[in-house]
């Protein structure tokens, strides 16, 4: 695991924009360069969040596709700590993935970035749960890591028919209850 704040990507980047310097060319206002995200920024995506969450924004992004074995690399960016304590991460895999670390603790205030990595012992789709405790509060969110090429397909369970206003139907068999 590798866990680094964004103020060394960020400084590195603030130097760019001090120089005036842009990819386009065009100068950036200093008011900007104290937004600008980090580099690797456009690869993460941003976790879903609900209004009683613990408040911590989480981005992820996936290093490449799994294979059975090998270890892949998830990065992970968390913002928003406000508690002066501090938050508290907690990981865990769902069966068929082995991880690398159980535990992260994020500093309030600051930006943080971990690498976790995650080694797969069979094909399909599996789910890197990250629990995140701020303030007495709980976020989780769930990292799909598939492993393999194949996309996962729900196994067909009844057939395809038509109503008679044209929708499609799937008509499948019920189960009678056992006594």
């Amino acid at each position: 695991m590798k866990l680094r704040s964004t103020s060394t990507a960020t400084a590195a980047c603030l130097m760019l924009v001090s120089l005036g310097a842009c990819a386009d060319g065009a100068p950036v206002p200093r008011a900007a360069a104290r937004h600008m995200a980090p580099v690797n920024a456009a690869t993460l995506t941003t976790a879903a969040r609900k209004p009683n969450d613990a408040g911590v924004t989480i981005q992820y992004s996936v290093s490449g596709v799994a294979q059975i074995g090998r270890p892949v690399s998830v990065n992970l960016q968390f913002d928003g700590v406000t508690d002066p304590a501090g938050a508290t991460v907690r990981l865990s895999a769902d069966a068929g993935l082995t991880l690398s670390t159980a535990a992260l603790a994020l500093p309030a205030g600051q930006r943080t970035s971990a690498t976790v990595t995650v080694t797969s012992d069979r094909e399909g789709l599996a789910y890197l749960n990250v629990f995140v405790t701020q303030h007495g509060a709980m976020s989780i969110v769930a990292i799909p890591v598939q492993t393999g090429s194949s996309a996962p397909a729900l196994k067909g369970a009844g057939e395809l028919k038509s109503s008679s206003e044209g929708e499609k139907i799937i008509s499948s068999p019920a189960k009678e209850p056992t006594k």
